[in-house]
């Protein structure tokens, strides 16, 4: 086989090796789950008890961000987004997480449906509850939201609040 084609088929040859390939780092982001709370029974996951939802309209926004400046809160960055329908009062969600490691929680209820913050409407909370400063948005620092996570779940309390 010439060099050119070793280049050109040199994953394909890797992979009929019997060695595996890295997934990239991106492949772990934007990875949308449905509520299933027996992913909270073993392995990296976070059952979040959200509270304080002051309607049943709209939908629940629940996503996780690794717990880096580079990845809290920026577009795109999240690891993992589950919608639900909201209910009044309090939801429990169950989120996997890629591995053991430092995360953060952020829980939208966009009460009309949306897509859209509207932010004398809609309403928001973070993993340990920081205050939320409207001069920046409500964007607290990655280091008021991080928790840990080890190799079997974690569970955290998030309360939500409105303007």
């Amino acid at each position: 086989m010439s060099a050119k084609n070793i280049i050109r088929y040199g994953t394909m040859a890797l992979a009929t090796a019997g060695l595996a390939l890295a997934a990239p780092a991106s492949a772990q982001y934007r990875q949308t789950y449905s509520n299933d709370m027996g992913k909270c029974r073993s392995g990296a996951s976070v059952k979040v008890n959200i509270s304080g939802i002051e309607s049943s309209t709209g939908k629940i926004r629940v996503q996780s961000y690794r717990g880096t400046k580079e990845d809290w809160l920026e577009k795109g960055r999240w690891l993992g987004r589950i919608e639900l329908p909201a209910k009044k009062g309090s939801m429990t969600v169950c989120m996997p997480l890629p591995g053991p490691g430092v995360y953060g929680i952020a829980v939208r209820h966009d009460t009309n449906g949306n897509g859209k913050t509207d932010i004398s409407k809609d309403g928001g909370g973070m993993s340990n509850n920081p205050s939320i400063n409207i001069l920046n948005l409500g964007k607290p620092s990655y280091k008021k939201t991080q928790f840990s996570v080890g190799s079997a779940p974690a569970s955290i309390s998030i309360t939500m609040r409105y303007m």
